[in-house]
């Protein structure tokens, strides 16, 4: 029961972490439009959404990080470099199983996975919204650059 309550802790704590850094990203990319620097190039509207993955990536590492230290804390591996291996197998659902945590811990692995599940379904729907509103955006430049070529 101990394990189940820590992960629930550590889900929150690390949905939390993807929060900020998909606000973050949504600010990024929001003051690259407020300054006209994205929104019309596609190769700019690319590199926009190349920074926008980067941050969201960063936020998916610091929360396997978050839950690396947490099995060190609690005791499960001695070193950082092995717990944070297993907790991105464990995140990614990659589940490859060359690591397994005791019986008293096991429960935490199931957790992580549900986490990274989350994060990453919450990473793949900011990206698509960001790229929509760029497209749009992109989309209404060209129908006014016509509108007044045509006019």
């Amino acid at each position: 029961m101990t394990a189940v309550l820590i992960g629930i802790g550590l889900t929150l704590s690390a949905l939390v972490v993807q929060g900020l850094a998909t606000a973050l990203s949504f600010q990024a990319v929001g003051a690259l439009l407020a300054r006209r620097a994205v929104g019309t190039s596609v190769w700019r509207n690319g590199l926009a959404t190349v920074m926008l993955i980067m941050i969201l990536w960063t936020g998916h590492l610091a929360q396997m990080t978050v839950w690396a230290v947490v099995f060190v804390t609690v005791g499960e591996f001695e070193m950082f470099a092995q717990a944070f291996y297993h907790s991105a197998v464990n995140y990614t659902t990659l589940g490859y199983g060359d690591i397994v945590m005791s019986p008293q811990w096991r429960l935490l692995g199931p957790q992580e996975a549900a986490c990274g599940m989350l994060a990453f379904g919450w990473s793949t729907a900011a990206i698509v919204t960001i790229v929509i509103r760029l497209v749009r955006i992109r989309h209404r430049s060209e129908e006014r650059d016509r509108a007044t070529v045509t006019s």
